[in-house]
């Protein structure tokens, strides 16, 4: 391997003499100017930060060892799970190293598939991404998303299935939620946002409007439906039932779990939109509907969920959230050992998903509470689908594992059988790998599941290079999943392991209670205590593991460089909320305050002070190799965050480590990249830890 010889120069970041007070604390921000990414000596910045970068990782030979490899693997059919409209059956599907997939539709299963939206149409360089899909319940048109250069903004088109044929309609300002057919084919509903008026990394995301848009004409037409401007944190997302009787309006206030619900009798002219649940005191999630019974999947008295049933002609009263007149509803299914973490209806049954230690189950219930079956399945993995209508009799699912690609299967409803239906077709030996599920204990005794794969036969020498990837926050949880990269990985005689740390929705709102505001640190400590347990146990050892997370988790890998700099041979933190302090001045910023509480509290100021990776960088301090992914045109976790990161980092890290910073153009937050930017991504990573771990290339990798 050839190795580096002259020692890394930095690019001089100019340094201002910004500081704030917070609560009677003084805090420097001389590199605030970044958050600007108009300015001209932004662009300068980040053109000087890529370019060493890149030069950095041009001297790695193996690099094109890796993209080829990764390419060549890549280069497989994939499809997702079918689903149904009306009389038409839709998929996606991307041919292999296509930068975005096809959506296609055909009347039977046995027919010749039709290309309905084609994204790879939509732009040359594959940035221009297809976001999100509306079908009417009859089948016959589609409303579809597109997104630009991965931005969370929404341009929405309209589309005849039959013909082919566009509607002049142009639905802008639209972000996170998908418009909804009104049942007469006539338009939709959907939410959106006024148009930003200093830029769309720039302005705060308030005053959310519903409107009904009809088909044909322009948006500057549109009757708002529903908004509250006394409540500017409020966000709505609208669907209308299976049934096409009511609109339901879910009201948000912020990434916290608790929300409202508001329908309106779209069978009545004018009918007006009742509040049927008006407290933010749990969260609840409309299940299906029959006649004025909704069905409701909620956490309310039950941190794991349970299903209930709500007679909207006898709603229950405020005072029933705090437990009193509760013979108002009736408990269908009550809360179990495992986390229930999702439900659909089928076969007038409803279809459950439960975690088992962070893996799926699916169990079927009888409408009325009652237990059918639990379905089988191959294994501990994960599975998606289920869907269909409430009178659906058959349905499909796919099931994935850590070693196992998609494979989808076609479900009977009615006598439980599964059938594969289609089966990938990866160029590996799934039986030269395996994973195994330990636990270890965190700093405070909390017992915390992880997931190891590797190959089999692995020593435990210590001498394994090791990703130790995290998440641990906003409910989300982190299950089995199938990933070429991580193949990759694998075939470099990599390990790989996955905590599911609190945070995460793994065990029920518990868990994820544990993880948040005052109780954050939590999370850095299950982390941290992942690798110590990998490195006690001989998996590996400090110089040989590398941890990695996206997003909150990026913050999760910024943190704990920060607090344990020695533990870590390399880090890559991608996207990540970096500055605790201001997160919530930038787009959707705001609504995590939920999550990670807000700086202006003085109690939640000095929590997130304590940790927060900006501002927890000392001066010459040795920070292991650091890799900071981000892109400029990222609305979500804005790239000022890794910017200002960066640039501290390389002001007070002494040592020979290089601490870089890779910023993609043209891309945002992660959704929508496509194919080409995410192999060239990976194999940068890849070669980045090849060098820093030290790692040789085994000698047949590749053929």
């Amino acid at each position: 391997m050839k190795e580096k010889k002259q020692p890394l120069t930095y690019p001089i970041t100019e340094k201002t003499d910004t500081v704030e007070n917070y609560h009677g604390v003084e805090v420097a921000d001389p590199y605030r100017w970044l958050e600007d990414p108009n300015l001209e000596k932004t662009k300068e910045w980040v053109k000087s930060q890529n370019e060493i970068t890149f030069n950095y990782l041009a001297e790695i030979s193996e690099g094109e060892t890796i993209k080829k490899r990764l390419t060549k693997i890549w280069d497989y059919e994939k499809y997702s799970v079918p689903f149904k409209e009306g009389d038409r059956y839709f998929y996606y599907k991307n041919d292999g190293l296509q930068n975005q997939s096809i959506l296609y539709t055909l009347p039977t299963l046995d027919a010749e598939p039709k290309v309905l939206i084609d994204p790879n149409q939509f732009s040359e360089d594959g940035t221009v991404a297809l976001s999100g899909i509306a079908i009417s319940k009859d089948g016959k048109y589609i409303a579809y998303g597109i997104s630009k250069s991965g931005s969370d903004w929404q341009e929405w088109r309209i589309k005849n299935i039959d013909t082919g044929e566009h509607f002049p309609d142009v639905l802008q300002w639209i972000k996170f939620y998908i418009p909804t057919w009104k049942n007469d084919n006539q338009g939709l509903f959907y939410s959106r946002y006024e148009q930003p008026k200093e830029g769309k990394l720039k302005d705060t995301n308030y005053l959310h409007k519903v409107y009904y848009h009809s088909l044909g004409t322009s948006q500057d037409n549109d009757v708002l439906i529903y908004e509250k401007p006394e409540q500017k944190e409020w966000s709505f997302n609208c669907h209308v039932t299976e049934d096409n009787k009511y609109l339901i309006i879910t009201v948000w206030q912020s990434t916290e779990r608790k929300n409202l619900v508001f329908y309106q009798d779209l069978s009545i002219p004018n009918a007006p939109i009742v509040e049927l649940i008006s407290e933010f005191e749990a969260e609840y999630l409309l299940i299906d509907n029959y006649q004025n019974i909704f069905w409701f999947f909620t956490d309310l008295n039950a941190p794991k969920r349970r299903v209930i049933a709500i007679d909207i002609n006898n709603p229950p009263s405020p005072s029933l959230v705090r437990g009193e007149n509760q013979n108002k509803w009736q408990e269908i299914i009550p809360e179990a050992t495992d986390a229930l973490q999702g439900i659909g209806t089928l076969n007038n049954q409803f279809v459950t998903f439960y975690l088992k230690d962070a893996h799926t189950q699916i169990k079927i219930f009888n409408l009325d509470g009652s237990p059918v079956r639990n379905v089988e399945l191959p294994g501990i993995g994960s599975v998606v689908g289920f869907y269909g209508r409430r009178h659906d009799t058959s349905t499909f699912y796919s099931y994935v594992s850590f070693t196992t690609p998609s494979t989808i299967y076609h479900y009977d409803m009615v006598s439980g059988e599964s059938k594969i239906y289609r089966q990938s077709n990866v160029d590996f030996n799934p039986n030269q790998f395996e994973t195994k599920q330990v636990f270890y204990s965190s700093k405070d005794g909390t017992s915390i599941p992880m997931f190891i794969t590797h190959k089999k036969g692995v020593k435990l020498d210590g001498n394994n290079p090791t990703i130790l990837y995290g998440y641990g926050g906003f409910n989300i949880s982190l299950t089995p999943n199938f990933s070429i990269s991580r193949l990759i990985w694998l075939e470099m005689g990599g390990v790989y392991a996955v905590p599911n740390i609190r945070g995460g929705g793994e065990y029920g709102e518990g868990w994820h209670q544990a993880g948040i505001k005052q109780q954050k640190q939590n999370v850095f400590d299950d982390f941290i205590s992942a690798a110590e347990w990998l490195i006690e146990n001989n998996w590996s050892s400090s110089p040989k593991l590398a941890i990695t997370g996206a997003s909150n988790g990026g913050l999760l890998v910024g943190a704990c460089i920060t607090q344990r700099p020695e533990l870590f041979g390399a880090a890559l933190p991608a996207v990540g909320v970096m500055d605790m302090l201001r997160f919530h001045k930038f787009t959707i910023g705001w609504a995590w305050t939920a999550e990670y509480g807000s700086p202006d509290d003085p109690e939640e100021f000095k929590a997130l002070y304590a940790y927060s990776p900006l501002h927890n960088l000392k001066p010459k301090t040795s920070y292991p190799p650091t890799f900071i992914t981000t892109a400029d045109h990222d609305d979500r976790v804005v790239p000022a965050h890794s910017f200002k990161f960066i640039s501290t980092l390389q002001e007070v890290h002494i040592g020979d480590h290089p601490v870089l910073i890779r910023i993609e153009t043209k891309a945002g937050h992660g959704a929508g990249k496509p194919t080409t930017k995410i192999i060239a991504e990976i194999t940068d990573e890849f070669a980045f830890l090849l060098r820093n771990l030290k790692i040789e290339l085994p000698e047949n990798f590749g053929n």
